[in-house]
């Protein structure tokens, strides 16, 4: 449920931007996604199918994109992908480690029609 008011936040973002552009349609929506966020593509689909209609977005193709996951060793500093089971450092073997990419939800970029 928390991707209705998700998906309300990136209408009110892009129709924002939009006016600001003079724009009389948005094409598209560039949306980054964090592999260990909790966000579903389709759900924030479903509910833009729902909310945008009647706005200049009503048509605005969404394509998102899945940010892999990055840590940081917090002894090491080294920065790396972890394994599916294991999240350790790779250099040190430390399990000191904290999720620098991969969390992420953010509107990329706004295809515009002025």
């Amino acid at each position: 449920m928390h991707e209705l008011s998700i998906t309300q936040n990136i209408l009110e973002i892009a129709l924002r931007h939009a006016e600001q552009a003079g724009a009389r349609e948005i094409k598209g929506i560039d949306i980054l996604i964090g592999r260990y966020s909790s966000f579903v593509d389709d759900s924030i689909q479903f509910y833009w199918d729902i909310i945008a209609k009647g706005t200049i977005a009503e048509n605005a193709v969404l394509h998102f994109q899945r940010v892999p996951v990055e840590f940081t060793c917090q002894d090491c500093g080294a920065v790396y992908e972890p394994q599916e089971d294991d999240f350790a450092c790779p250099r040190c073997l430390s399990p000191r480690v904290r999720v620098t990419r991969g969390e992420e939800l953010r509107v990329e970029s706004i295809e515009v029609e002025t």
